[in-house]
């Protein structure tokens, strides 16, 4: 399976370089982010996180990143913290008053520090996953959060650090749950599921993204 998913990154890779698809990933930057010129350029994007990066977008379902958006800038200086960086990471930095984000993956940690550097409000931490260095950083940040993304290893630990340091009117972002192994505990967790499924970035495939609230 991981050989497929390479195999097909690198063919839309290649599809990106040439001329008629560099030109929709330039156009697309100018268009609606939850268009279908916009998505469309995000395909050729997968494992790509520079040309996510320049697309503005983070690699959820569509519809959730909307709702997500709207729920951001209904908050003025909205506090999030996140699970797992990626383009996720720029994209919540460019809508939140403060983001800190943990990653567990020290090489990944280093590529992603020079895109998040330009945001003096937004933090990336690097974190063992051993152990609960990881699951706790949350804990170790303080404070109660607007927002909560869980993205990344861990994920079912992960949910319960992130229910006690969630405001009472926040929310919980929880990516890929629609897999059966993060099922349960997003079902007994005691936060209402809006699960959306459909159209998702970098993906030809529709997929989830919950968002969770009392």
């Amino acid at each position: 399976m991981q050989l497929v998913k390479r195999s097909y990154a690198g063919f839309m890779h290649a599809l990106a370089n040439l001329g008629p698809f560099e030109k929709l990933t330039h156009d697309a930057k100018h268009h609606d982010p939850y268009g279908w010129r916009r998505w469309s350029a995000s395909l050729l994007a997968i494992h790509d996180i520079d040309r996510m990066i320049a697309l503005g977008l983070p690699w959820w379902n569509v519809a959730a990143t909307r709702e997500a958006e709207t729920f951001l800038h209904a908050r003025t200086g909205a506090r999030v913290f996140e699970y797992g960086a990626g383009a996720s990471t720029v994209w919540l930095s460019q809508h939140a008053g403060e983001v800190i984000s943990v990653e567990h993956h020290e090489e990944w940690h280093r590529r992603l520090r020079p895109a998040i550097q330009p945001f003096a409000h937004a933090s990336l931490w690097h974190r063992a996953l051993e152990g609960t260095a990881y699951i706790d950083a949350i804990m170790e940040a303080g404070g109660l959060f607007d927002l909560i993304v869980i993205d990344g290893r861990r994920r079912t630990e992960c949910l319960t650090r992130a229910i006690t340091r969630l405001k009472p009117d926040g929310m919980i972002l929880f990516d890929d749950s629609g897999r059966r192994r993060y099922r349960r505990a997003i079902e007994q967790c005691g936060l209402s599921e809006h699960r959306h499924f459909g159209r998702s970035y970098c993906v030809p495939y529709p997929d989830f993204t919950s968002l969770l609230r009392d």
